[in-house]
């Protein structure tokens, strides 16, 4: 700040106004001639100087007017221009500006004007002249009342202080005023801010701060009015009115009103932070620290305004949109962290945006809208396949010769996206996230198999077994991905699934056991020992039932060929040893035939497919052979080699396949008197394969 020299000039001193502007005159003239200046900016300096000498007359005439009164009245510095013609028109044009800089700053001589001459100054934004005037009255109250002027008229010096203090509070709005409107205009007036500067400090030095001040607003006389402080809060209320002035249209007016207000936010009040740094900040002294100030009044705003706004029902992408714009947009370099910002702006020292209450419940809503949003995306998921394949019975893609479902595919893929989005707001949201949707797939997949197996039940359509397959491939590979891509524990889907897996195998087998039973039945009827059937029938109904097995994921769909090998053969027994008439050593010939060829033909078919149960293959034949052979010591060696392939045959069905055999109750005793007994006291097979555990011996059979 340029230094400012006060001179008093006594009643008696002559007034050289009229002999200085002459000289001066003289003297800018004699300049204006040198050669230094005949260059381009000739005209500027030209007209600074005339505006210089006009500024001065006027001031000298206003001298001259005040002489007599009492008055202080102060001096102007006169001034020339350097009159050696070496200086350059740099060190003219500065010097001009030191001038013009020294006018502006010097404090304006007070008048004694009107409260409404005051006002109208103040309204005129002329407050440097208005400040003048007041303290000019002021001071002459304060005079007056130390004279006690006003002892016998009390209401007087009541009226001329309120007239003060109602003065200083219309500075004071006009200030705020000022200050809020520097936000609301797009361009700034430079020459009003400067002026307000040098207002607040005339006042505060004017009035200086002794501790004893009064509060803002009290009408005492000669207190501080704080204007900095009321500069201050102006610039916190233009912040204010400016975030709040930022377009927002309603929900019924646009679907994404959140996002384009957010999006307007950080455009609109970056272009006001990069005004306040090119263009206000040069308008103030450093000590106003002005970029700090208006950040801090922004972030509180901004903060106040997004407070609200969370209190709003929010739906899913508008907490998204709220939350993704505070933790990552507000500090970025699209925002606070803008380059065209750095330095003068720093954001370390800022407040949370949002309190940690507030953005624990925004993470909560979100997470509550998430589960929504995830289990309404599953149950569209679930219909399209009843309305896209089970009701038009479309069969599945095969791909790498595996039934194919897009079930695995659509599920990862919407985990996938709701993690990724949680994950670019915090990673404890990204971790409630994926907890989130575990759950709901936990409920998904038995719900899921339920509305399947419900539907199968009505339709009974021949695309269960392809579905089936399909369902089966695509939640492994679920699992598969989600412990590879998402890195989580799958032990409790694992459970879910081979529940599933169960439930699936078993409506198989149900289905499976339908199309077979009426074939099982006619074993050992008259016409299936006449060969009206052919022996290839149920390998033939088994095989295409059976086929879709080949297109389910390993080693599944081995397990499950491995089960309907097992019910084959299992059936196969029980409808065997089932109590029959007697027959005769031709017809029990016959009989063993027919039993061994369906049982090659049934176990090569199984095996084609891919079974690997190939310790089932000698039960039939052993079974077989027994009935068709004639010797009884060749009968006691059959039943040997049957206890030792089958360790969980128990002597009920051995008792059952020589009733069947034709052999009396005497024949069937001698024959476990011979010792295979003890081969019958360890039912359980050591590689856990069971057979004839699992076949029930008629009540007939137990009897004899």
């Amino acid at each position: 700040m340029s230094t400012k020299v006060y001179l008093r000039r006594s009643a008696s001193e002559p007034d050289p106004a009229t002999n200085d502007v002459e000289k001066e005159k003289m003297e800018v003239v004699s300049e204006l001639g040198s050669p230094a200046l005949n260059d381009e900016n000739t005209g500027f300096i030209e007209r600074g100087i005339k505006t210089m000498l006009s500024i001065r007359k006027s001031k000298r005439k206003n001298e001259k007017e005040q002489e007599g009164t009492g008055t202080w009245r102060k001096r102007l510095l006169s001034f020339q221009f350097p009159k050696s013609s070496e200086e350059n028109k740099t060190e003219i044009l500065d010097g001009l500006e030191e001038i013009v800089d020294k006018t502006e700053t010097e404090p304006t001589e007070g008048k004694p004007l009107s409260v409404m001459e005051i006002n109208e100054l103040i309204q005129k934004k002329q407050l440097l002249e208005a400040f003048a005037s007041i303290k000019y009255m002021e001071d002459e109250t304060i005079a007056e009342r130390d004279a006690d002027k006003y002892k016998d008229n009390p209401q007087e010096f009541l009226r001329k202080t309120k007239d003060v203090a109602l003065l200083y509070s219309s500075i004071t709005s006009m200030i705020q005023s000022i200050v809020v409107g520097t936000l609301e205009h797009h361009t700034v007036e430079e020459s009003t801010l400067t002026s307000l500067v040098t207002l607040i400090a005339r006042e505060e030095a004017a009035h200086p701060n002794t501790g004893s001040a009064a509060d803002p607003g009290s009408d005492l006389l000669g207190a501080p009015r704080k204007w900095r402080e009321e500069w201050r809060k102006a610039v916190n209320e233009g912040t204010r009115k400016r975030v709040l002035s930022i377009p927002m249209a309603s929900k019924e007016e646009e679907k994404a009103w959140l996002d384009l207000h957010l999006s307007f936010l950080q455009k609109y009040l970056l272009e006001d932070l990069l005004k306040i740094k090119s263009s206000v900040k040069k308008c103030y002294p450093e000590e106003y620290q002005v970029c700090e100030v208006y950040v801090e009044g922004f972030h509180n705003a901004i903060a106040s305004h997004l407070q609200d706004l969370s209190q709003r029902p929010l739906e899913f992408n508008e907490l998204y949109s709220l939350l993704d714009w505070v933790a990552n947009t507000y500090h970025s370099e699209l925002f606070l962290g803008h380059s065209d910002l750095k330095p003068e702006v720093q954001t370390e020292n800022l407040s949370l945006l949002l309190t940690t209450a507030d953005w624990d419940r925004l993470n909560d809503d979100y997470i509550t809208s998430v589960k929504g949003k995830i289990k309404s995306y599953f149950g569209n998921i679930q219909m399209l396949e009843v309305t896209e394949k089970w009701e038009k019975e479309v069969p599945p893609e095969v791909k790498d010769n595996l039934y194919h479902s897009s079930l695995s595919f659509d599920i990862q893929t919407i985990i996938g996206e709701h993690m990724k989005l949680s994950e670019a707001i915090s990673k404890k949201l990204k971790r409630k996230t994926l907890e989130l949707c575990l759950a709901e797939l936990h409920e998904f997949i038995p719900r899921f198999g339920k509305e399947f197996l419900e539907w199968n039940t009505v339709r009974d359509s021949p695309m269960f077994a392809p579905y089936f397959a399909a369902y089966i491939n695509s939640f492994h590979d679920l699992l598969s991905g989600l412990e590879a891509v998402f890195k989580v524990n799958t032990e409790e889907l694992q459970k879910i699934l081979a529940a599933l897996t169960k439930n699936f195998r078993n409506v198989f087998l149900d289905k499976l056991r339908t199309k077979t039973q009426p074939l099982l039945k006619k074993i050992l009827t008259k016409g299936w020992i006449l060969a009206r059937e052919k022996p290839n029938s149920l390998a033939v109904a088994v095989s295409q039932f059976s086929e879709h097995l080949q297109h389910t994921r390993q080693p599944l769909g081995q397990e499950l060929l491995c089960h309907v090998h097992k019910y084959v053969v299992r059936e196969y027994i029980v409808q065997i040893i089932k109590p029959k008439k007697k027959m005769n050593r031709e017809k029990r010939q016959q009989v063993s035939e027919r039993i061994n060829q369906e049982a090659k033909i049934l176990n090569n078919a199984l095996i084609d497919h891919g079974s690997d149960s190939s310790w089932l293959l000698p039960a039939i034949s052993h079974i077989a052979n027994i009935i068709g052979e004639k010797r009884k010591d060749r009968i006691k060696e059959y039943v040997k080699e049957l206890t030792q392939d089958y360790p969980d045959i128990r002597k009920e069905h051995i008792m059952a396949i020589l009733t069947v055999r034709g052999l009396g109750f005497t024949s069937r005793r001698m024959i476990f008197q011979q010792g295979f007994h003890h081969a019958l006291e360890s039912p359980d097979s050591e590689d856990g394969n069971t057979l004839f555990a699992e076949i029930d011996v008629p009540a007939i059979v137990n009897c004899f």
